[in-house]
C-alpha cells in the first residue's frame, strides 16, 4: 500500500507548517511546499499535516483504492 501526496501550488501560501513538522516529507521551493517524494508508505503524521494546512493545499490519495484520505477543499 502506498499514498500519493500532492500540493496545489496555487493554493499553497508557504506557511511552512508541513515542512516544519515533517521536513523529511515536505520541502519549500520558491516559497511553496512540495512533497520530497510523491509516493510514501502510509503515515498518520502526513494526514495530520494535511489537516493542519491553513490553505488546504495538500491532497493525499490511497494508491490502492483511489480514495482521497485528505483533500483540499
Amino acid at each position: 500500500m502506498s499514498w500519493l501526496i500532492e500540493v496545489d501550488r496555487r493554493s499553497c501560501m508557504g506557511a511552512g507548517l508541513c515542512n516544519g513538522s515533517l521536513p523529511d516529507v515536505f520541502r519549500l521551493v520558491s516559497g511553496k511546499a512540495e512533497p520530497i517524494e510523491s509516493r510514501i508508505e502510509p503515515d498518520e503524521d502526513v494526514l495530520d499535516a494535511a489537516d493542519y494546512c491553513p490553505y488546504r493545499a495538500i491532497t493525499i490519495t490511497d494508491q490502492t483504492t483511489g480514495e482521497a484520505l485528505a483533500a483540499s477543499d
